[in-house]
């Protein structure tokens, strides 16, 4: 899986991926967030030889190979919202996307092509502006097949907060390290 990180610029400096950044969000009391960090791993530059659909592959083979099933591509919903049944994987295909994670006073944060980006089971997440050609393949673990999508409303939160600790973490990120290096 090195050969394949590599070429999308994610290997670190010996094995495995690059360290991603970290971040975390407050609860809202609309969007609930977590303690666990959102992950933005950073491409440090992709092979040029490689075509959209030849990132889509590569990013699908490592993330299928780590228990995170690829399950659509397209990009990111221009409103507030987040996931309370599943953590979502994203591989930027092309273009780039600027989004506001963390809901409305959480966090502005670009990633292109090449970049991965794990958000958390209730992170808020929004599209706030993107390249036309901007495209993402989404995963989800394995153990997580099904997605609720729910906006920041204050009357669905607690029940959400329950569903969010019952998510379970995956061994590993969708990158291949152990995801307890990052989520302790």
């Amino acid at each position: 899986m090195d050969d394949e990180l590599a070429v999308l610029g994610l290997q670190g400096e010996t094995s495995g991926s690059v360290d991603p950044e970290r971040l975390t969000f407050e609860d809202d009391g609309h969007i609930p967030n977590t303690p666990l960090a959102t992950l933005v791993f950073r491409s440090q530059g992709l092979d040029s030889t490689l075509d959209r659909e030849a990132i889509a592959e590569r990013f699908a083979a490592i993330f299928a190979a780590n228990g995170w099933a690829p399950s659509w591509r397209g990009g990111v919903y221009d409103y507030h919202h987040y996931h309370s049944i599943a953590h979502e994987a994203f591989g930027v295909l092309s273009g780039w996307g600027r989004l506001r994670l963390g809901g409305e006073s959480g966090r502005d944060v670009e990633i292109r092509a090449g970049d991965s980006l794990v958000l958390p089971a209730g992170t808020g997440h929004c599209s706030l502006e993107a390249s036309d050609d901007f495209l993402l393949l989404a995963a989800y673990p394995v153990d997580q097949p099904e997605l609720d999508l729910l906006r920041a409303d204050p009357t669905e939160h607690d029940a959400a907060v329950a569903r969010i600790r019952q998510v379970s973490r995956p061994e590993r990120d969708p990158l291949g390290s152990p995801i307890g290096q990052w989520w302790g």
